[in-house]
């Protein structure tokens, strides 16, 4: 069972963190998967990632890839982060050529899509979803999708990963606490072109961070990739802070100990939240 809560206005779920357990492959609870066919309506299909072995309602987390990619490139977040006490659903995209403002649209439907499998007494995950906790993640056009998403419903967390979006964007009007994961030597989407500017252009009062990958490439934030301990840390905290607004994971976030990892080049934030 989980331990009792020490706070009365929070979400909180899960032993206390350390540095290595947030760094592990997996957290305290095990994870179940349910596959979701690619006939679904509003986006290509994935999986359901959700924890057992714990109760009550969870916040529930959508992540898409980017361009020409799969499913696949961004599925090791699906355990990592319901092993956390999250409904997490990793997808495909309806076809591997849609642009960021279409995976908006995806990354709704398939929010929409848990949230109706939470509802539904056939579904294993039936009455595990809070539906005013909400997050959203994508890498490259992908994480363009996610930063639009931002502007167009709303959400607890967003996490936009090596995020690529072309033209003019509304995303001075961001209210989500977001934190932007960039790849210090991204050729694809340059950090000076997209994730350095979205990071200034959401307001500054709004929770925000930006983590640049020490020389890391376009890909830094995806599946099998030699960052996924130092990603997971930052990606659990976060989550767990602004979805569970739980603030036990703050010290991860705010303070010294980002200046000390090299596999950080870059950190900015606008703490305390």
């Amino acid at each position: 069972p989980d331990p009792p809560s020490t706070c009365s206005n929070c979400y909180q779920r899960g032993p206390n963190p350390t540095v290595s357990a947030l760094e592990a492959d997996s957290g305290p609870y095990s994870v179940r998967t349910i596959n979701v066919s690619s006939w679904v309506s509003g986006f290509g299909g994935g999986t359901i990632h959700y924890p057992v072995g714990t109760e009550g309602t969870m916040g529930a987390i959508a992540v898409i890839p980017g361009y020409v990619s799969y499913e696949r490139s961004i599925k090791w977040w699906g355990p990592r982060l319901a092993s956390w006490g999250f409904v997490v659903i990793t997808t495909d995209t309806n076809t591997i050529y849609d642009q960021p403002d279409s995976r908006a649209d995806q990354l709704s439907a398939a929010l929409d899509y848990v949230i109706s499998q939470s509802n539904s007494s056939r579904s294993p995950i039936y009455g595990m979803v809070d539906a005013n906790r909400l997050g959203a993640m994508g890498w490259s056009m992908g994480g363009g999708g996610t930063l639009k998403l931002s502007t167009e419903r709303e959400l607890k967390a967003a996490i936009p990963q090596a995020p690529y979006y072309a033209g003019f964007n509304p995303f001075d009007e961001i209210t989500t606490p977001t934190l932007i994961i960039a790849c210090e030597l991204d050729v694809v989407a340059p950090v000076a072109q997209h994730a350095s500017p979205f990071y200034r252009e959401i307001p500054g009062s709004t929770a925000k961070a930006f983590l640049e990958i020490n020389g890391g490439d376009h890909f830094c934030a995806n599946s099998g990739y030699p960052d996924e301990d130092i990603l997971g840390k930052y990606g659990i905290a976060w989550m767990k802070r602004f979805i569970d607004e739980d603030r036990r994971y703050d010290q991860f976030l705010c303070g010294p100990n980002h200046e000390a990892d090299r596999s950080i080049s870059e950190y900015r934030d606008t703490c305390n939240y």
